[in-house]
């Protein structure tokens, strides 16, 4: 299940991916429009800052901006920042890979044959999207 903090921040960042000239967005006015927790989002924005995502300005007419154009962030690294590994196990993570405990073979492994497919065809959507892919339109 996709984590609060992901859906926040999927959210956070559409919404100013759809501002005009990528100007600075303060936190409360992103916290209000997408109905999220001002506290939460600022944790939020701040891990986004942090990994070279967003940018932001203090002061009159600060807030947060996207440091790339909305076709330039790819939904997989969004994914691995907020949500961790794509992965659902970790002996199929492409990058947090780690041998389970319990299994003494994962060629054998029927669960992690299956997971295989399922990070598969997540990465295969992550991949083939953008965050100006997901920019809601009316």
């Amino acid at each position: 299940m996709l984590s609060k903090k992901t859906k926040y921040g999927l959210k956070a960042l559409t919404y100013l991916a759809s501002q005009k000239d990528n100007k600075p967005v303060q936190i409360a006015e992103i916290a209000e429009q997408e109905n999220i927790s001002q506290k939460f989002l600022e944790s939020i924005l701040l891990s986004l800052r942090k990994t070279g995502f967003l940018g932001s300005k203090k002061g009159k007419g600060g807030g947060y901006y996207l440091l790339k154009k909305p076709e330039e962030i790819s939904m997989t690294d969004v994914m691995r920042v907020l949500e961790g590994p794509i992965s659902m196990v970790p002996c199929v993570s492409l990058n947090f890979y780690e041998s389970c405990d319990d299994c003494p073979d994962e060629k054998t492994c029927s669960v992690h044959k299956l997971m295989l497919q399922v990070r598969d065809s997540a990465l295969e959507v992550y991949r083939n999207n953008t965050l100006k892919d997901i920019i809601a339109t009316e």
